[in-house]
């Protein structure tokens, strides 16, 4: 019914990172062309780093889609994992056949992964890993990571290793045990939330991949309140964009209007002001009347 009321075939604002969705921002294209050119340039470690919906992992799966042919690519996505587990992991997803029970040593695991890499190499493709949300990987973890740069000849890296993570992943790098890895971090890319003007194409840009061919489905006062209560983060605006045409599909409103988005608003719990700031918004709406008001009396005095 939803899609059917809007003319639409999928649901354009889904969260789910669908590459072909990708939006060519100022911020995500230039994050894209830093990637295809450091990795098809051999560079061992780049990193990644953007707040909580800026489009990490839509862009972590569009360099892999982008390098598909080209490269084996290892991803993790979840990479909480031990130096043991984390090799273990690398191995099944390049396809090395090690028995999960055979406790083989770290080191052990080390030289098959390496004896593996040059295999691959020696058949055509180079090999990329991508590792997701590596904020959250343990300190020891990375430093067994940095081993993995040591896989190289005289003239270049023999693979490369993308790391995607939350501005909390600077920190963890700046651990003292883990230096040399910093150090080996040639490119770094920031991505920063859609500006102002590019809320609108990408709005619009979603809207013609589900296949909406209509009018302007959000009306200018929607996309305005839209740029306000998502910050400008691609997650949140999707968040917010859906729930707004939920709200105007119930209505039967074949238009989003600005307040089918402070509806949306609401209901998003990220969103939401807690009591006290409400409390404290109110008071000072009250002190600043009550001001307007003193002077209002003193001047008729």
């Amino acid at each position: 019914m939803y899609l059917e009321h809007f003319g639409v075939k999928e649901f354009p604002f889904s969260i789910t990172p669908d590459t072909s969705y990708f939006f060519s921002s100022g911020a995500s294209q230039e994050a894209l062309n830093t990637l295809l050119f450091a990795v098809r340039s051999g560079e061992g470690f780049i990193k990644i780093t953007g707040e909580v919906g800026t489009g990490k992992s839509l862009l972590c799966r569009k360099l892999m889609a982008s390098l598909e042919g080209e490269f084996k690519i290892a991803y993790i996505p979840n990479p909480y994992l031990e130096p043991h587990a984390l090799f273990m992991e690398l191995a099944s997803e390049l396809e090395l056949d090690v028995d999960q029970t055979s406790g083989l040593e770290q080191h052990q695991l080390l030289k098959m992964l390496t004896l593996n890499v040059l295999k691959i190499i020696h058949g055509g493709k180079r090999v990329l890993i991508c590792l997701d949300e590596t904020q959250a990987m343990p300190i020891e973890t990375l430093e067994a990571l940095r081993l993995l740069t040591n896989i190289e000849t005289e003239k270049r890296k023999l693979l490369q290793v993308v790391i995607f993570g939350q501005p909390e992943l600077e920190d963890k790098l700046n651990h003292p045990s883990i230096r040399q890895l910093k150090q080996r971090i040639a490119f770094h890319y920031h991505l920063t939330p859609l500006t102002r003007k590019e809320i609108d194409y990408y709005v619009h840009h979603r809207l013609k991949i589900a296949g909406y061919h209509g009018g302007k489905l959000f009306s200018p006062m929607a996309l305005w309140m839209l740029k306000i209560k998502s910050k400008r983060v691609p997650r949140l605006v999707n968040i917010l964009a859906h729930k707004a045409m939920l709200s105007a599909f119930g209505k039967k409103e074949n238009v989003v209007s600005m307040f089918d988005v402070i509806d949306a608003a609401n209901d998003t719990d990220s969103l939401r002001k807690p009591n006290w700031v409400k409390a404290a918004q109110l008071l000072l709406l009250l002190l600043i009347g009550s001001y307007i008001a003193y002077l209002g009396w003193m001047y008729l005095q």
